[in-house]
C-alpha cells in the first residue's frame, strides 16, 4: 500500500510536459480542505448516533453530546485557516 501511495505522490507532484507540479498550490490546499471535511463527516457519523442514544437515555448528557458532535468540525476550521494563510 505504501508503494502505491509513494508512486501516486510522484505522479501528482510532477508533470513532465511543463516541468512543474501537476497540482497548483491552491489545488493542493483545496484537496486538503476537502479531505478534512470528509474525515470530519466520517467521524461525526459514529459520534452523532452515540450522542443521540445517550441523550435519549439521560437528558443531562446533551451538552457533552453536543461538544463531542461539534469537535470534529474543528478539523475543517483548522484546514480552512491554513488555506487562507497559505
Amino acid at each position: 500500500m505504501l508503494e502505491l501511495t509513494t508512486e501516486l505522490g510522484n505522479v501528482v507532484l510532477q508533470d513532465t510536459t511543463t516541468g512543474g507540479p501537476a497540482l497548483t498550490k491552491n489545488a493542493m490546499a483545496a484537496l486538503a480542505v476537502g479531505l478534512a471535511a470528509l474525515a470530519a463527516g466520517y467521524a461525526e457519523r459514529g459520534i452523532g448516533s452515540a450522542a443521540i442514544g445517550a441523550v435519549a437515555e439521560d437528558n443531562d448528557l446533551f451538552v457533552q453530546g453536543l461538544i463531542f458532535t461539534v469537535l470534529p468540525e474543528t478539523l475543517v476550521i483548522l484546514a480552512l485557516v491554513t488555506f487562507f494563510l497559505g
